[in-house]
């Protein structure tokens, strides 16, 4: 019981921060593929948190218009996001951005979280 009430403590904390921040270039690129993929109103950007990758934890980004149980929704200049509960708890404070160019990688995530990320960026551990 100490630990449901830890655990919640923890979420209203973090539900009240800012979870997920979108810079400029990112909500131009995602706004982009979505237009490009012909995708309407009623998608929305999920950003989840997978095993894997050589740090441990890999960023998964996708689109999709179906809530699933124990989504968390947020929105940053206006782009809708949602986070499964596991992602929620890795992501607080996260800010997600787009690098193009020659030396560009793609979306990138500046997560104040991570205490360890692997040098292509896409994975990382706490």
């Amino acid at each position: 019981m100490e630990l449901v009430s830890h655990l919640t403590s923890q979420i209203s904390h973090l539900k009240s921060t800012t979870m997920v921040t979108v810079t400029d270039k990112a909500k131009s690129k995602i706004e982009h593929l979505m237009s490009d993929a012909g995708l309407d109103a009623s998608y929305f950007l999920r950003v989840s948190v997978q095993g894997g990758g050589c740090s441990g934890l890999s960023y998964n980004l996708d689109f999709d218009n179906e809530e699933k149980k124990g989504d968390q929704f947020f929105e940053d200049q206006g782009v809708k996001m949602a986070l499964d509960m596991k992602s929620f708890l890795y992501l607080a404070g996260t800010e997600l951005d787009f690098s193009d160019g020659l030396n560009g990688k793609g979306f990138n995530f500046n997560n104040p979280n991570a205490s360890r990320t692997c040098g292509c960026g896409e994975s990382f551990s706490v």
